[in-house]
């Protein structure tokens, strides 16, 4: 089968990590097996466009690694001892994705949330070090230096996919997709290159586990969000606020695409906080203007999620809807209770719901406050001009 250049890009990028979680099942050796891995996608991309792609395509790959790292075994003199007791034949083909297996083990909990979040992009993601540094706006050398470390930890680790470690595995995904979505620093609003592979990689999951409500949660999730990416910045890159935000911008398709997704999951899975999330987007991808939002609804999903999982951000949303419901004063009495930990986006709601309530002399230095405690320029220049306007 003859396939385009770009289908091809694309069939060894899904095919990867299947492989990659395939061989290290198998053998052993994250390192060697990667290498053996990248040797096998480069074989492929030499040989299958003059041959044709072959009829199992993951097979063909898994088999070839298999050779590669059975190669490298044998010519590593060290290991000769071992020789015989290591299986040098082409490991066997699994009938399941083993996307997962690698997920759960480049998210094992003996690693740091940094080195699971570029060990996931690396190995799963197929991004280079420099592209995960580029993304994160930190030298390559401190990546390359992350996943080395993350790769040793993990050696010889065998890790269950259990309903925790799938729940490790969506918060290292949720965290991908939020830097991209809204960058922690630098002159960029967004990472798309970071929200794209959170929903690519969230899709895999899906594919891998779809009775469980939370991927699919997760998913919608990030649909729906990303639909109002298009909207959310000016040409010049200033960044515009959900109640200012064009609504004819926002991408119908992924709307559509997540409301169906969480609309479907709600029917058939136990409810769990990515979907509560999902809908809560959903309810604003429904208001055609933002005077239109449902606000009561809001905040009883917040309530909801408050007791399901409760934490600072949760009460700083449930804030801001307790505000559109009951008004500003309301939401301020709330905010008295969020601690995290000095971080500016509570100073950024505080200034918004003391400008509603009128008080501009307060709401100018809370302003102002967010405003220095942000990294991100495109935010420091919007509560900037925030503060201005007072």
């Amino acid at each position: 089968m003859t396939r385009s250049s770009g289908e091809l890009d694309g069939l060894l990028r899904e095919l990867a990590p299947q492989v990659l979680a395939a061989v290290v099942r198998h053998h052993g050796g994250f390192d060697e097996c990667e290498d053996a891995v990248q040797e096998a996608l480069l074989a492929a991309s030499q040989q299958w466009p003059r041959n044709g792609v072959p009829d199992n395509p993951r097979a063909w790959l898994i088999t070839v690694a298999s050779r590669r790292r059975t190669e490298t075994w044998r010519s590593d003199t060290a290991r000769r001892r071992r020789e015989e007791a290591f299986r040098p034949e082409a490991a066997p083909v699994p009938d399941t994705d083993d996307t997962l297996t690698l997920l759960v083990l480049c998210c094992h909990p003996s690693l740091t949330r940094a080195s699971q979040v570029a060990l996931t992009l690396r190995a799963v993601g197929g991004l280079t070090t420099a592209e995960i540094a580029r993304a994160y706006l930190v030298p390559e050398a401190t990546i390359a230096q992350r996943i080395s470390r993350a790769k040793a930890r993990i050696r010889g680790v065998a890790f269950a996919a259990s309903p925790d470690a799938v729940g490790a595995v969506l918060q290292v995904l949720y965290l991908i997709f939020n830097e991209g979505y809204t960058a922690g620093s630098g002159e960029a609003l967004h990472r798309v290159e970071l929200t794209a592979e959170a929903i690519r990689l969230a899709r895999l999951l899906r594919r891998t586990l779809p009775e469980d409500g939370e991927v699919a949660g997760l998913l919608a999730l990030m649909l729906l969000t990303d639909a109002r990416r298009p909207a959310r910045t000016l040409a010049d890159g200033s960044l515009v606020p959900l109640e200012e935000q064009d609504r004819t911008r926002w991408d119908t398709v992924m709307i559509a695409e997540g409301t169906s997704l969480i609309t479907t999951t709600l029917a058939r899975a136990p409810i769990g906080p990515y979907q509560l999330q999902a809908v809560i987007a959903a309810v604003h991808a429904e208001a055609g203007r933002a005077q239109d939002t449902d606000w009561a609804q809001i905040l009883a999903l917040y309530d909801l999620l408050a007791s399901l999982t409760p934490g600072p951000m949760v009460t700083l949303n449930r804030a801001v809807a307790v505000a559109m419901v009951h008004g500003p004063s309301a939401g301020l009495a709330e905010l008295d209770g969020v601690d995290l930990g000095g971080h500016h986006r509570v100073d950024a709601v505080r200034a918004h719901l003391l400008e509603r309530a009128g008080d501009l002399d307060a709401a100018r230095a809370a302003y102002r406050l967010a405003a220095r405690g942000t990294s991100s320029l495109p935010e420091r220049h919007y509560l900037e001009s925030r503060a201005r306007r007072l």
